[in-house]
């Protein structure tokens, strides 16, 4: 079983966080390994408040939540174009999902993912309704698509035991891969699209990757637009602002000229921009 991803990557003052939250991943079952990077699972019980701020990852997040003052509620969060801020007071829990980019699709494979992309909405809104009493007690293997978010959050969010939130995460999931064959070959190349964007390094150009994966950039694009949510371009820029993000909070120097060499930008003012666009403040602030 390959363990989740360990770095911080979009997380703001990542250590700040750790010190006021419980963080932790976790895996899913093996079914939905293809489409889901990781669970994340946050507790906080605090006597001031606390605004913690995200990145976002090119990714739809299921997220299941329960803050001080209001009763749980699931929605879906689609990829962000702004920085997120959320404040924490009191005492909460966060049972989230994230898929990997192009991974939501299979669960609802009616919409393009750009019906999500920077809006929140409700479980119902996404997976369609059902009434209470079927959504609220049926069994795992036996649930229809739709949920009612009450039944859902409260399966999620009310086990202390952290395995028993993590399979009700499975079990609310595994019943709604719902695509076709069509969808999840097209999801499968989305989704191997975006990693290689990820992990690439030499990948500078939208035009020169399209040609290299023998599809034009039109094409490249529908793709992204019906199965991301955003197009390569942003995909690239914001994994390109990731990595300076984390070299910036963990480096004690950096060399801020030759990481934008590295990274492709076309100059160290190109990053500066970039990066004081996603966080609000230079990247030399930023590490402060």
């Amino acid at each position: 079983m390959a363990a989740p991803r360990r770095d911080t990557r979009g997380i703001v003052d990542a250590p700040g966080l750790f010190t006021r939250v419980q963080f932790r991943r976790r895996t899913p079952a093996a079914p939905l390994r293809p489409y889901v990077e990781h669970y994340w699972l946050i507790d906080w019980d605090l006597s001031e408040p606390y605004a913690t701020h995200v990145v976002p990852h090119p990714c739809v997040n299921l997220v299941f939540q329960r803050y001080a003052d209001r009763p749980g509620f699931g929605e879906v969060a689609g990829v962000g174009l702004e920085l997120f801020a959320q404040k924490l007071t009191g005492r909460g829990r966060v049972c989230g999902v994230q898929f990997r980019p192009g991974g939501f699709r299979p669960f609802s494979p009616e919409r393009p993912a750009t019906d999500w992309t920077d809006r929140r909405l409700p479980l119902a809104t996404v997976f369609g309704a059902t009434d209470a009493t079927t959504a609220d007690t049926a069994a795992p293997d036996t649930a229809t698509p739709g949920v009612t978010a009450t039944g859902a959050a409260a399966a999620v969010l009310e086990p202390d035991d952290e395995d028993a939130r993590v399979a009700a995460l499975d079990a609310f999931l595994l019943p709604r891969v719902r695509a076709g064959p069509r969808v999840l070959a097209q999801a499968d190349l989305a989704m191997g699209l975006a990693d290689r964007i990820r992990t690439d390094r030499t990948i500078r150009r939208v035009a020169d990757f399209a040609q290299a994966e023998g599809m034009s950039v039109r094409t490249l694009q529908r793709l992204f637009a019906g199965y991301v949510g955003v197009s390569p371009k942003w995909v690239l820029l914001r994994y390109r602002v990731h990595e300076a993000l984390e070299r910036a909070s963990s480096d004690a120097e950096v060399d801020w000229a030759a990481l934008a060499a590295e990274l492709g930008y076309s100059d160290q003012a190109h990053l500066i921009r970039e990066v004081s666009a996603t966080v609000g403040v230079p990247p030399t602030a930023y590490a402060r």
